[in-house]
């Protein structure tokens, strides 16, 4: 007597479950994602070939901006409040040493740094601000500021110095950053730029794929 075939059955999968917790991590990803804000200095860097790493701390940074308006910042905030300090007992300015420190950039000549500080970090925003003055050779305030920023680490390490210049930034208000460096014997500057990998077949690029196989070997 043949053996008795059992009827075959479709598997049924019940997904409501499986979709709850997929739009469950959908809306936990959602709501606790943070958007990268808008830069308050818009600068877009030159490319270059370049794979040293920019320091992310004891660094001084000049930024250049398209208009060829310049900023300053600084990651060490007692030093900051040095300079403050500094600048009301030399040019009796009356700047808040703790708003000062706290400032993510300066973006200001020297005689609207309290107007500059008052302002919401919200507004602080590079396309509305004048920039440090630096085209008249003869009023190049970030001479100054670097001579302010020295004499706040004598005796110590200096910081890195770093220039961030827009692509589109013209030669002259480069030049008036480099002629304030010169004038306070910083020589030794590291631009940043958009790094990319070299062109296929040039020499950097062989001597990276020489690196490379050695690393294998």
């Amino acid at each position: 007597m043949g053996r008795a075939k059992l009827p075959r059955k479709s598997t049924n999968i019940d997904m409501t479950a499986m979709c709850d917790v997929a739009f469950l991590l959908l809306s936990f990803f959602i709501l606790t994602t943070k958007f990268k804000p808008s830069e308050a200095i818009a600068v877009t860097t030159p490319k270059s070939v370049s794979a040293k790493i920019a320091p992310q701390k004891d660094f001084v940074q000049i930024i250049l901006d398209k208009d060829g308006k310049v900023f300053l910042t600084m990651d060490d905030e007692a030093k900051k409040e040095q300079i403050a300090n500094t600048l009301n007992s030399t040019k009796n300015l009356g700047i808040n040493p703790t708003a000062f420190k706290k400032a993510l950039f300066i973006g200001a000549p020297f005689g609207s740094l309290n107007s500059f500080l008052q302002l919401p970090e919200d507004r602080r925003k590079g396309n509305a601000l004048p920039g440090i003055p630096v085209k008249d050779s003869s009023n190049n305030e970030l001479t100054e500021w670097m001579r302010l920023i020295k004499d706040a680490y004598t005796g110590q390490k200096q910081p890195a110095l770093l220039l961030k210049g827009d692509n589109l930034a013209k030669y002259p208000a480069f030049k008036a950053i480099i002629d304030a460096f010169k004038k306070n014997d910083l020589l030794k500057f590291q631009m940043i730029t958009n790094p990319e990998g070299a062109p296929v077949g040039t020499d950097l690029w062989k001597r990276g794929q020489a690196g490379e196989k050695q690393e294998e070997l």
